[in-house]
Formats: structure tokens, C-alpha cells, sequence
């Protein structure tokens, strides 16, 4: 078979494949869009950035996600249920040689990487694609190696995916004919049935999320950022929420958008690029993320675009709302080339509610931050998973990262408690969501309002302003913020019908009390009794 590129002396025999008919090792971007293009997996936009489809499924596939239950396991923390789904070895087994059959007489693409900025916490990871531009993504996304380093690499996680190869559910198992298995024993992880780029990303996020707090690290949905004087934020939220745009601050330094661990040495990014939405993106608000997609070696996921001269529509949704932007963190100028900082001075909670009675910021007591750390509340925005409409969703998303979580919640929470009192942060919630009603009669947060009052936090521009708590909720408010009209701040203020928010409010704790009725014997009573209070 012939070998293209720089291949690791660790071969794809290793993995069980073989009898196929190209190999293409560790190519460059410029490589790898060439061959994208001849294949006719994607065109060039305009600006020279790759424009792929990923088909019938545009976001990611929940309900299809399972994890391998070995009996090694069972001394392990796993949380099985909805999310961890189980699924028996022989089950894994069968499809595993199934797609090792499907790859017989195909070409083949293999990335080298690593994750885990911090070399104390660096994973070797291998992922293996039938298409080029999916090789791109994983090369765009996850740390690349040194050129001299390839050639001894050996992966501890492998990913092998395929999205033509389709599950059989009466036969494998599955739900249907797409299926991500993470198998923790033998370090593989499937994926077939599904082009959508984000579940290689999002699983090996699932397996930092494992390996990690089982030695005394914090892993975490959050994208980071430095100040000049050395000062780490963090920002927690889910898929559109803002962490990517929030972070990528021109007057800070990126750590990472996405994906990061919190150890005793600081905060490290897992990743080597960031995985932006677009829709709608606007080069006033979000000059960073715009250039950066904007470039030759950049992915550009689901963006409409004109067939003739290529420009790219980030305001359209005609193919789904949850287009992406995939770029090394090379793109972005101001990024932290280390991958890791300082332990966090501000957290910042990021939420979309769709209720519209959020405040814009609050500052959070160490129990609040217990409480909503494990609430998770946001709304989910369409198209990031398959199934949702085009409305939000209201939705509780444990540690603001729960499909991705193999442990017990607690095991994240008690570790993030543990930290912010150790290192004294101050926890921050940011409604990046609607005001002046909930979704169709308010208006969502302005862009500029947020940046503003999240720069107030970071500059110490709140320090000596006077905080209210609020009657609902029991959150504290500032009563003024640089740069921010003040009748903004206090949600209830923004509505016109005083009565209707009260009964919007007192409908959304009581969504957030019958969900955390599953944590209550489990936490500190202190973060039991500061939630939402309802009077």
C-alpha cells in the first residue's frame, strides 16, 4: 500500500487495519486542502478558507453516544444513565471490525497529535479519517506535533472515524445508523455515520474528562483569556453561550476557547485551535473570530456561500443556525503560545436564558457558584444537537458541560469548590441571553453592554459600586457598571408587564428546583439552600 507523508514506525497494523489503498500521514494544511478539493469534499471561499457539508446531521447526535462497560470499570466513578450510555464489549467489538472491513481498499488519513497544552498533562492521540478535510479539523483543533516527533509517536487515544460506514442498530446495538462508542479500556473511540466534525473534537473531550480528576485535576467546558498583568479568566457556558467570542478579547491574551484543565500549576488549554460559531458573525463585534476564518487553512462548516464568487454568508441559515469556523490558534494574534497561565482571578458563568429574567451579571457567593456550577443552566440554541427546533430550549446542563462528563457531577463541582476557595476567585453569572421578555417578545443582551460589564469585572470596575440582591433569585446586582445604562441591569426593570416577569421568574426556579432535587443529599447544605428563592 502506498505511504504518503511522514509516517509514525507505530502503524495502522497496530489498530487492526489493513489491505488498504493509500495512506496519507501527517500532511501539511496546504496538503490536505488540496486533496479535500480534488475529492470534492469541500471548495474554497473566497478567502481561501475550506468549505465543507456535513451532511444530514449539522450538529451533534447525543442520543447516539455510548460508553464501553468493561468489567475493569466497575471501581471507577462512571456515571452510566442518559448521557454515558452503556454498551457491552462484544457489541463494540462487532462494529469495531466492521469498520475495519469497510476501510479494506480505502484511502486512509492519519493525524499525529496531542492534547493538553501543560506537559504534565499531555495525551498522544491519533485520529484516523476517510476524508481529508475531517484530518484538517483534527489538525486544526488539537496541538500538532513537531516534525521530528512523528516519526516516534505513539497514540495512547485513537479515534477512528467514518462517516459513510453505517451502524446496523438490530445488529450493533446502536440507536441508529450513526454511533460515537468510547471505549476507556481499549482506548479507541468510534465514530460512524455522521460527517458533523465536533463529535472527534467532543469525544476526546469526554476522555480528558475522565482521565483527568482521577488524579486531582479539574477538567472544564470553558474558554480562557490573560490580562497584561498576568490576571486568568475563565468563561463556563454551553455551545453559544460566548465562550469563543467573550474570550477573544483584543486587549487579552487567549488561552483557548473551549476545552482546559485547572491543576495545581494553573489553567491549560486542551486544544491547539478554537471551534467558533459563525452565524451571523460580524467583523465589528468579533474582529478575531472573523479574521481567523477568513484564512487559508481554516474550516468553515455548513456556511452558505455564493457558487460563483465563493464569499462566504455568515447571516444566512439556510443549511442550520449552528454554522462553524474551525483555525489553529495561530490564527488568532494574540494567543497565549504556551497553552497555560495563572490560576483563574474571575469565572465567569455564562448563560443564554430564554426567559429573559436573568440579570446581566451577578456576582455569586461560593455556595451560588456550587449551586449554579451544578444547575448549568443556559438554553440550548438551534442546530447544535440534531433534534432541536428553531426556538431555544430551556435546558440544565450539570458543570455547563454534562454530555461530555464520564464521572459523577459532584466529582467536577467538589474540585471547582475546592479551587475557588483555595485561589480566591471571584465567581461571576453573565446572561448572555434575552431581556425585556423572554425569547420572541425581548431582545437578546447587546454584544457591546456584555464585553462592557465583563471588562468592569476584570478591571476592578465594580469594586466600589453597591450590589442589591435580588428578591427571585437571590443574586447580586450591581447598581451600576461602566459603560452600561443602569436600567439595564436589573432584568425586572427591562419589561414592561411587572406582573409577567414575576410569573416567568417564578416558573423558571421552579424548573430550577425539580431539577436539582438530584443533587441536594449530595452537596454542602450551603449550596442546597442558595438557589433561586422565589418570593
Amino acid at each position: 500500500m502506498p505511504i504518503h507523508g511522514t509516517p509514525s514506525k507505530y502503524g495502522l497494523e497496530n489498530h487492526g487495519l489493513k489491505n488498504l489503498s493509500n495512506e496519507y500521514w501527517n500532511y501539511s494544511p496546504a496538503c490536505l486542502v488540496e486533496e479535500a478539493v480534488c475529492r470534492f469534499e469541500g471548495e474554497l471561499s473566497a478567502d481561501g478558507a475550506l468549505i465543507a457539508s456535513t451532511g444530514k446531521h449539522t450538529g451533534r447526535s447525543p442520543n447516539d453516544k455510548f460508553v464501553v462497560q468493561h468489567p475493569e470499570l466497575s471501581d471507577k466513578p462512571i456515571c452510566w444513565g442518559k448521557v454515558n450510555t452503556p454498551i457491552s464489549p462484544e457489541k463494540f467489538d462487532q462494529l469495531y471490525q466492521k469498520m475495519l472491513a469497510y476501510y479494506q481498499g480505502r484511502d486512509v488519513f492519519v493525524q499525529d497529535l496531542r492534547v493538553g497544552a501543560h506537559p504534565n498533562y499531555s495525551l498522544p492521540i491519533r485520529v484516523i479519517t476517510e476524508k481529508a478535510w475531517h484530518n484538517l479539523f483534527a489538525q486544526n483543533l488539537f496541538i500538532r506535533l513537531p516534525q521530528d516527533q512523528l516519526a516516534g509517536h505513539v497514540p495512547q487515544y485513537t479515534v477512528i472515524q467514518a462517516e459513510d460506514f453505517k451502524a446496523t442498530p438490530e445488529i450493533d446495538g446502536t440507536h441508529s445508523e450513526t454511533a460515537v462508542i468510547v471505549d476507556l479500556v481499549k482506548q479507541i473511540i468510534l465514530v460512524c455515520g455522521t460527517g458533523y466534525a465536533g463529535e472527534i473534537k467532543k469525544s476526546i473531550f469526554t476522555i480528558m474528562n475522565y482521565l483527568l480528576p482521577l488524579k486531582g485535576v479539574l477538567s472544564m467546558h470553558c474558554s480562557a483569556n490573560v490580562g497584561k498583568s498576568g490576571d486568568t479568566a475563565l468563561f463556563f457556558g454551553l455551545s453559544g453561550t460566548g465562550k469563543t467570542t467573550l474570550s477573544s478579547d483584543p486587549e487579552r491574551q487567549l488561552i483557548g476557547d473551549d476545552e482546559h484543565g485547572w491543576a495545581d500549576e494553573g489553567v491549560f488549554n486542551f486544544e491547539g485551535g478554537c471551534y467558533a460559531k459563525t452565524i451571523r458573525l460580524n467583523p465589528n463585534y468579533e474582529p478575531i473570530i472573523w479574521s481567523a476564518t477568513r484564512r487559508f487553512g481554516a474550516v468553515l462548516e455548513n456556511v452558505d456561500y455564493d457558487p460563483v464568487t465563493r464569499q462566504v454568508d455568515f447571516d444566512s441559515d439556510r443549511i442550520t443556525e449552528n454554522t462553524r469556523g474551525a483555525y489553529p490558534l495561530h490564527f488568532v494574534p494574540n494567543h497565549v503560545e504556551a497553552g497555560y497561565a495563572g490560576h483563574p482571578d474571575n469565572v465567569f458563568f455564562l448563560t443564554a436564558d430564554a426567559f429573559g429574567v436573568l440579570p446581566p451579571l451577578a456576582r455569586l457567593t461560593a455556595d451560588q457558584a456550587m449551586y449554579y456550577f451544578l444547575s448549568g443552566y443556559t438554553s440550548k440554541l438551534a442546530g447544535t444537537e440534531t433534534g432541536l427546533g428553531s426556538e431555544p430550549e430551556a435546558t440544565f446542563s450539570t458543570c455547563f458541560g454534562s454530555p461530555f462528563l464520564p464521572l459523577f457531577p459532584q466529582v467536577y463541582a467538589n474540585l471547582l469548590g475546592e479551587r475557588i476557595a483555595r485561589h480566591n476567585s471571584t465567581v461571576w453569572l453573565v446572561n448572555t441571553g434575552w431581556t425585556g421578555g423572554p425569547y420572541g417578545v425581548g431582545s437578546r443582551f447587546k454584544l457591546p453592554y456584555t464585553r462592557a460589564m465583563i471588562h468592569a469585572a476584570l478591571n476592578h470596575g465594580l469594586n466600589d459600586v453597591a450590589f442589591h440582591q435580588d428578591p427571585f433569585f437571590g443574586l447580586w446586582i450591581p447598581e451600576s457598571c461602566p459603560g452600561v445604562p443602569s436600567d439595564v441591569l436589573d432584568p425586572q426593570s427591562t419589561w414592561a408587564d411587572k406582573k409577567a416577569y414575576e410569573v416567568q421568574a417564578k416558573d423558571l426556579i421552579a424548573r430550577f428546583e425539580k431539577n436539582f432535587v438530584k443533587f441536594a443529599d449530595q452537596v454542602p447544605m450551603g449550596a442546597a439552600v442558595n438557589g433561586p428563592r422565589g418570593s
